[in-house]
């Protein structure tokens, strides 16, 4: 009984995949977390035959999947770029946004925080400190459906974005930020 209790949950979690799979992901990286979650969840059953061993596979394989997935991003990323092709710049381009709530907070804490996301997929960001003192930086920007994707070389960040009127919205694993629109 309690072998086909097992099976049943890994059936069921094969369905929700499939169906999240049918939805899409946005991103290489969300894909092949998904992808290797149930690839690391089948290995893991095969295996160890138990419940502990398919989580143990599951976290393997999501973990995996999300690492081949993301190098496949920045692959595509430097594709476009040495090809001249045209950025994936989606309803961001030509908007300018000014920080009202960051978490974390950056150290050290800023007075303004200002990004602008230009139409040739080029993102700047000028923070202004207390002193007066201000920092700008320059990174690639894409869009893929709701993920906009940030770039340069040796790094790529992945982050959800919601546009709700004048509020811009962005979350990923590191941070989570709400903007205003300038």
């Amino acid at each position: 009984m309690k072998h086909s209790r097992l099976v049943l949950a890994v059936i069921l979690a094969m369905a929700l995949l499939a169906s999240l799979f049918s939805a899409g992901c946005a991103s290489k990286g969300g894909t092949g977390a998904l992808a290797g979650a149930g690839v690391g969840a089948i290995m893991g059953q095969a295996i160890g035959r138990n419940t502990a061993g398919t989580l143990i596979g599951t976290a393997i394989g999501t973990g995996a999947g999300y690492i081949i997935g993301n190098e496949l991003d920045k692959a595509e990323a430097r594709k476009r770029h040495t090809q001249g092709l045209p950025p994936e710049t989606g309803n961001l381009a030509g908007s300018r946004w000014k920080a009202v709530k960051v978490d974390p907070m950056p150290q050290p804490p800023y007075e303004t925080y200002v990004i602008e996301f230009g139409k040739d997929g080029w993102l700047r960001t000028t923070e202004t400190f207390a002193n007066g003192a201000q920092k700008t930086d320059k990174e690639h920007y894409r869009i893929k459906g709701d993920i906009l994707i940030i770039h340069n070389p040796g790094y790529l960040i992945n982050a959800k974005y919601t546009i709700l009127g004048d509020r811009l919205i962005i979350s990923s694993q590191e941070f989570t930020a709400e903007f205003t629109r300038m």
